[in-house]
């Protein structure tokens, strides 16, 4: 039997390329590696922990999700995509193992404290929002994943999951639920992909990212409005690269043979005589080398949406009968299997 992976995406717009770096680029890499049963979904009910009175939001993200996932390369002959809210297992796990974890330790969680602060909740933090590591507790070892690819951001969220399944397992003497592991981007700036505008991090609540939808004068206008040094204001001027979000981004996406000259233009920018236009229009070349097919093969895609939404309810179909079974054992260990 191969080993279970497990990941996904909420649904709340397009995905961008912060998702693409840190998750989606190692997903396809692991799905061709053909050694691995995967299991990506769209994590619609999450959405709704903070877009529970903007359903209609979550709903024609499903389309651009999928069509994202498609674009960057998942083969669903090859991976189970799937919807969350079609498997109703997932809800049932989420209330058994609510009744094992604290309101304490939720509140810890450093991601939800994060996400509370950045999404300003305030003091009207949404009960499923709280609880909303539960949940992904609950898909993950519906599935059985033996690893969970996420970015660095999500190193809690797995812990959390683990703790879930130890308490779980020791609680009704059993070995039904696996402990998860998660798989991060190699490249430690992916996992932590920063906006445009030197925010902590790309966000498509901040506006402050490029999407795998955008075309070519999009992405080239947006790149030109990127934060640099505030200091360097004529070319001459010694500049920085620390905070700089075009160099950071060229650590990120260039390759191998990219790096003599990344690091000749670092070297070139902090003495002087290399003006930001140039590092942002260099930058451009290496986003698009990588931006432009996956743009092609969305378009390709977009054009059936009838063929990506049979591929979703399939997907959802395969789901749903993996998750029922561990549902079955998980009753069956806590002794409510009843008839």
């Amino acid at each position: 039997m191969k080993p279970i992976i497990l990941t996904g995406d909420r649904p709340t717009g397009q995905l961008h390329i912060g998702h693409y770096v840190g998750s989606l680029k190692n997903r396809v890499l692991l799905q061709n590696q053909d050694k691995y049963d995967m299991f990506v979904f769209l994590a619609d009910q999450q959405a709704l922990t903070d877009y529970a009175k903007d359903p209609l939001k979550v709903r024609e993200s499903i389309g651009q999700v999928a069509l994202d996932y498609l674009a960057i390369g998942l083969d669903p002959k090859k991976v189970t995509i799937f919807i969350q809210s079609q498997i109703p297992e997932l809800a049932e796990l989420t209330m058994y193992y609510m009744n094992l974890v604290s309101l304490a330790r939720l509140e810890r969680n450093p991601t939800v404290k994060t996400e509370i602060a950045q999404k300003g909740f305030g003091e009207s933090i949404p009960t499923g929002f709280l609880v909303y590591p539960i949940a992904q507790a609950a898909d993950i070892t519906a599935f059985k994943a033996n690893f969970v690819p996420v970015g660095t951001d999500q190193k809690p969220m797995i812990e959390q999951t683990r703790e879930i399944v130890r308490s779980f397992n020791h609680t009704y003497q059993t070995d039904i639920l696996v402990e998860p592991e998660g798989i991060y981007p190699e490249n430690e700036a992916a996992g932590r992909l920063s906006g445009l505008d030197g925010n902590a991090k790309m966000s498509k609540s901040l506006n402050n990212g490029i999407f795998l939808a955008d075309d070519m004068d999009t992405v080239q206008k947006k790149v030109m409005s990127m934060y640099t040094d505030p200091n360097h204001i004529r070319v001459e001027d010694p500049g920085q690269i620390e905070g700089n979000m075009v160099f950071h981004y060229l650590d990120v996406f260039g390759r191998k043979e990219d790096a003599d000259t990344i690091e000749e233009m670092k070297e070139h920018y902090q003495r002087g005589g290399l003006g930001d236009v140039k590092t942002k229009r260099y930058l451009l070349e290496i986003l698009e080398r990588e931006l432009a097919p996956i743009r092609k093969r969305r378009l390709d895609y977009a054009k059936d949406m009838g063929e990506v939404y049979n591929m979703l309810e399939k997907g959802s179909q395969v789901a749903r009968q993996k998750a029922a079974q561990t549902l079955s054992e998980v009753k069956a260990a806590m002794g409510i299997n009843y008839f």
